[in-house]
């Protein structure tokens, strides 16, 4: 059961490989012209995945009259969103939903540190441009494993000049980059879970407040590897097991259970449960719970984070 949204056909109007496994695509609404996106915001579409239509999230990298521009990085071990998007073609139709912004950039720093690791790049660039574009004092530092997985390192090149760093094959020194940063500065990070993890670490070392460091994550990035679990929800007589390609809402879903659910990237929380019991370990892989609350294990963000083990749940929905 999705929150406030909006549903409504778009079409592929184009596509273009930025590098061997990440795919644009121009998403061009078919009823009116794209709805005004701001850097941070992200498109929820609706895609086939062994025949059953699941939706999936990708951050808007850019939008004009054309459409909007999202990247999809393939993921032949992932949970077949990304799959069933890189099947698609120019002409194809399917529903699309906002855009929605839980990321959003403030436009009153000082100065301001981007960080992206991999594809965590879609939604960085669109706020490097635009901070750039209103003079803004800005660096960005783009970690990937490869030269030729730097997707809009040319775009970016071009609006930042020596104000973007990247970082191939190597590890970002984010406790050196915070200590340069002045007082009042703002850090925006989207990347893998260990990259979050390495930061919210340093601003916390650096004494920065919590407030300035701003971030979202990859749900597909966790420290255990996806294997299927068992998950029991005593209030509606339910026993499943999740599949290694199928995370907790849409298994849950799929049961015929509704789920309250909004972003599906781990990050509003709105589809947050009550964990009553747990035999294994919950891999956190939201960016909504606090740090005491994923120690706890009381509760969980059913779109992205998964459990080794079995977990027993009490869901925010209650039947009539």
């Amino acid at each position: 059961m999705q929150a406030d949204t909006s549903w409504a056909q778009a079409r592929i109007a184009a596509i273009r490989d930025l590098t061997p496994t990440v795919r644009e695509f121009t998403l061009q609404p078919e009823a009116a012209p794209p709805a005004p996106y701001e850097p941070g915001s992200h498109l929820q579409v609706q895609v086939l995945v062994d025949g059953r239509p699941q939706v999936r999230s990708y951050s808007v990298v850019s939008c004009d009259v054309d459409g909007w521009r999202i990247a999809v990085k393939r993921l032949d071990a992932g949970r077949g969103g990304s799959l069933a998007m890189w099947r698609l073609a120019v002409g194809d139709r399917l529903p699309v939903c906002g855009p929605q912004n839980h990321f959003a950039l403030a436009w009153h720093a000082p100065q301001y540190l981007l960080v992206a690791g991999g594809i965590g790049i879609t939604p960085i660039a669109g706020m490097a441009q635009a901070l750039a574009a209103r003079g803004a004092h800005v660096r960005l530092l783009y970690a990937a494993r490869y030269d030729a997985e730097l997707a809009y390192a040319d775009v970016l090149q071009a609006a930042l000049s020596d104000a973007l760093h990247t970082h191939v094959g190597r590890r970002i020194d984010l406790a050196a980059e915070i200590a340069r940063l002045v007082p009042g500065a703002q850090l925006y990070l989207c990347g893998p879970q260990s990259l979050l993890d390495d930061a919210r670490r340093a601003w916390a070392a650096a004494g920065r407040p919590p407030a300035d460091l701003r971030f979202e994550t990859f749900g597909s990035s966790g420290q255990y590897a996806p294997q299927a679990f068992r998950v029991q929800v005593p209030r509606h007589a339910l026993d499943i097991t999740v599949p290694a390609g199928c995370s907790l809402l849409d298994a849950l879903e799929g049961a015929g259970v509704q789920a309250l659910s909004d972003c599906r990237r781990g990050e509003c929380g709105l589809c947050a449960m009550d964990v009553l019991a747990v035999d294994g370990q919950i891999d956190h892989r939201d960016v909504y719970l606090s740090a005491h609350e994923r120690q706890a294990n009381s509760r969980i963000c059913a779109c992205v984070s998964r459990v080794v083990g079995s977990v027993t749940l009490d869901t925010a929905w209650r039947p009539d």
